[in-house]
């Protein structure tokens, strides 16, 4: 009898459920905007779980064929329990017992990880990171993720939220970022801050994120300025990530992560400038290479790595 694994992302636009089988190949997918769902806990936790039997049942699945459940979710995650402590872009989420819930009402086991955890994974495994022990992943977007391979493992931290490089203070002082910290990286690259700059430098009020790249790459030079500003600060930020955990790569994904190599460059650069000789010789820069699919690979791999170690 074939083996299956049921993968989720659970997104704050879109809500993304695939069918694995164990050698990580998507056989099946579908998808749903998470808003329409958002307005209880318990109305999307119901929307997940008639997706799950659908895309079971149009797949003619049954469920003593399923492996697993792994659930990649958008905030801090208590990985051992499988508690949610908050969605940042979803509301009523805290402190929720995802793994439960989910185990009482599909009858087979659930493991719950933070998404960019899972995308780190993935790329560590199958990626841009696949053969290296020491590997930092970051993610580009609205907000700025990160994730830690160390000695060849996922590392989570005591409370299982390491990895948060967004939030690392790049200034003494600076402006106030919505984690409740100031200067943190992410008030400095994430997509919203950068497009603000874009509309007042470039007096373009319907300026998007594909249009500033095609501008930075074809030569003009405040879309490129606007971008190598963006390069160094994250460049600064993992100059201290670098001194810290000497990687041997670092992994950047996200919408952001497809601006131009120049980008990749520029962080590149800064590292040298900024980071200790040794290990600032050592590390590779690389962009992810799994695209939108890597939390959803890296959720079929928490639950095949779950199982072979607890043999459950």
């Amino acid at each position: 009898m074939h083996k299956y694994i049921i993968s989720i992302d659970l997104g704050g636009t879109n809500t993304r459920i695939t069918l694995t089988d164990l050698s990580l190949r998507i056989k099946a997918r579908t998808s749903f905007p998470t808003r329409n769902f958002s307005s209880s806990r318990k109305i999307l936790i119901s929307e997940i779980i008639k997706e799950v039997f659908r895309l079971l049942k149009d797949n003619s699945i049954k469920k003593t064929q399923i492996l697993g459940l792994g659930i990649g979710v958008p905030g801090p995650v208590d990985f051992l329990k499988g508690k949610i402590y908050y969605l940042p872009n979803i509301k009523g989420w805290q402190n929720t017992p995802i793994r439960d819930i989910l185990e009482k009402r599909l009858h087979f086991k659930v493991f719950v990880d933070n998404d960019v955890n899972l995308m780190t994974l993935a790329e560590a495994r199958l990626g841009a990171a696949k053969d290296r022990k020491n590997a930092v992943c970051l993610t580009l977007g609205t907000g700025v993720g990160g994730g830690l391979i160390l000695d060849g493992e996922l590392f989570r931290g005591t409370s299982f939220c390491a990895g948060e490089i967004g939030h690392m203070p790049i200034n003494i002082s600076g402006p106030r970022c919505n984690c409740g910290g100031s200067a943190c990286l992410e008030r400095y690259v994430g997509n919203k801050y950068i497009l603000a700059e874009a509309k007042k430098k470039l007096k373009m009020r319907n300026i998007n994120l594909e249009k500033l790249s095609e501008m930075a790459e074809s030569g003009n030079k405040i879309a490129r300025n606007i971008y190598n500003n963006f390069a160094s600060n994250i460049g600064v930020a993992l100059a201290g990530v670098v001194n810290l955990l000497n990687p041997e790569v670092i992994v950047v994904g996200g919408g952001l992560s497809f601006a131009g190599d120049f980008i990749f460059t520029k962080i590149k650069e800064t590292i040298n400038k900024r980071a200790i000789p040794i290990q600032a010789g050592l590390v590779k820069v690389k962009k992810a290479m799994l695209g939108k699919d890597a939390g959803l690979i890296g959720a079929a791999l928490l639950v095949k790595e779950s199982k072979l170690k607890t043999n459950v």
